[in-house]
């Protein structure tokens, strides 16, 4: 009976261990302690593409003219439900439609040259204006081995990758660090990147920034399924050990 009773513990034991993830696998920055010095990574003014949403306001010492530019028509226009702004959509050929001006091409330009093109196509119809553009209701999608998938909202141009897998809670126990898969539209073909996290040189790459209707896949470990698969057989060995343990402490004999 006690060899049965050492044989149970034994197999739980291993079984425990083999469900155990290794520390290195679930740690960020592996190399950390190998930095020679800071990694470059100038953060570049994101330009403008279609689908963009943009904040356009229109300012002048005219409270007509504020009124008419500022309100529009809601035919040209959406209401973004996270900022409650009212904004424009760029549509495919990267144009939005403005009151009174038409089609104004913003497309790969920055939010501060938009304003300079908007400006410049309104005064031809009114006198000297202040003109503010700005990004609104910008979207990530973050799946896969996260503590809340989801699609989530960030009003800044761009964000770390880092920062976007923090609005989905960050990694679950079983992601892979090394393994997340960045999907991005580039100039109408749908990109693919595979994102090492536990290696700083990614503070150097062009994907560390996430940009607007970027999607991030985290995948998971390869030891997850033998892990969930281990949760039952350890219940259930466990379950047989407690029993031999009690049926030994009453004396009970085979």
């Amino acid at each position: 009976m006690k060899n049965i009773a050492k044989t149970a513990v034994i197999l739980s034991l291993i079984i425990l261990s083999a469900s155990c993830m290794p520390r290195k696998k679930l740690s960020y920055f592996n190399d950390f302690n190998e930095l020679a010095e800071p990694a470059v990574n100038p953060r570049i003014q994101k330009v403008i593409m279609p689908f963009d949403r943009l904040y356009i306001r229109i300012l002048s010492i005219e409270p007509q003219i504020n009124e008419i530019f500022n309100a529009g028509s809601t035919e040209m226009r959406f209401a973004s439900s996270a900022t409650g702004l009212i904004g424009y959509l760029v549509d495919e050929a990267g144009n939005i439609n403005f009151p009174f001006v038409g089609d104004i091409n913003v497309g790969s330009l920055t939010t501060s040259q938009a304003a300079d093109k908007i400006q410049e196509a309104l005064s031809e119809y009114v006198g000297k204006t202040s003109v503010t553009v700005k990004y609104i209701d910008n979207r990530v999608t973050v799946m896969g081995e996260v503590l809340r998938s989801g699609v989530y909202n960030f009003s800044q141009d761009k964000i770390t990758v880092y920062e976007a897998l923090g609005l989905g809670g960050g990694l679950s126990r079983y992601g892979d660090r090394k393994n997340i898969i960045l999907i991005r539209n580039e100039n109408n073909k749908i990109m693919q990147y595979k994102l090492n996290l536990s290696n700083s040189k990614i503070t150097s790459k062009d994907y560390y920034y996430i940009i607007p209707n970027d999607i991030l896949i985290v995948e998971p470990l390869k030891a997850i399924s033998t892990s969930y698969s281990n949760i039952t057989y350890t219940t259930i060995l466990s379950s047989i050990t407690t029993l031999i343990a009690i049926l030994l402490f009453t004396g009970v004999n085979f």
